[in-house]
């Protein structure tokens, strides 16, 4: 396939950034979206020019760092994947391609296509965790009962990987559906409930005071979900934080 690739480049956040075009010939349908981009940088070190520079590293749908704004859509017209599961299958001989880094506030640009999302480990550093007796004590392992449906629940929650797609498609560039994601989690688990009412007021805090703008209810988040998670964890948070809040 022969495209045309329209990139966004910029030095670095206090630079002003533009789209730059790149034409691009041998694309193969099998490639998945980073490994073209490789193609693409490739040849442009072997020009003597800058590579563009964008975010990867485990390239299996786990890690989240691949995070691009694909024709205006996060990870691009395909569900369900990330960035580097995107074949290049999805586009056609002769299209033109727009590639920018996620926008939002909270999410600024480092260079070209990487933006910093560490504004997502604060929110999780707040109250994404439970105690555990680290003493060195033998501790039997917990014999609670957990209920399948919230054990499921949980797990589904818990497969956010944080990428930020979620934050792109918001027109509000809200965080509420990665932070109920982390909120629930925990929520639906008896381990969880003793730091619960902590736990939810420090990480809704700590997203407000980055940035992120209130939830939009239109459901772009979890359409664009790489993982599907599901707008039910921004409903349980609500709760949570209002029970939170009615306690003290």
């Amino acid at each position: 396939m022969k495209l045309t690739l329209k990139i966004w480049r910029q030095k670095n956040s206090q630079t002003k950034g533009e789209l730059k075009t790149y034409p691009i010939d041998g694309v193969e349908g099998d490639m998945s979206f980073l490994e073209m981009l490789d193609v693409l940088n490739e040849g442009l070190i072997n020009k003597g020019e800058e590579p563009v520079v964008f975010d990867h590293d485990c390239r299996e749908g786990i890690c989240g760092s691949c995070s691009l704004q694909i024709n205006g859509e996060p990870h691009g017209p395909d569900r369900l994947v990330t960035t580097c599961q995107l074949h290049m299958r999805m586009f056609n001989d002769g299209d033109t391609i727009v590639i920018e880094p996620f926008r939002a506030k909270a999410f600024p640009v480092i260079k070209d296509l990487v933006v910093d999302r560490s504004s997502f480990d604060r929110i999780q550093q707040a109250g994404g965790y439970i105690s555990v007796n680290t003493s060195g004590n033998t501790i039997d392992a917990n014999t609670i009962p957990v209920n399948k449906h919230d054990a499921d629940e949980s797990f589904n929650a818990a497969t956010c990987i944080g990428c930020g797609a979620c934050v792109a498609a918001c027109k509000n560039a809200s965080a509420m559906l990665f932070t109920s994601a982390k909120v629930s989690q925990f929520a639906l688990l008896p381990q969880g409930r003793i730091e619960a009412t902590e736990r939810v007021l420090n990480m809704v805090a700590q997203m407000d005071k980055e940035g992120f703008g209130n939830c939009s209810n239109t459901g772009a988040c979890e359409i664009e979900c790489p993982k599907g998670i599901s707008l039910e964890n921004i409903a349980r948070m609500n709760r949570e934080y209002l029970g939170a809040s009615l306690k003290g």
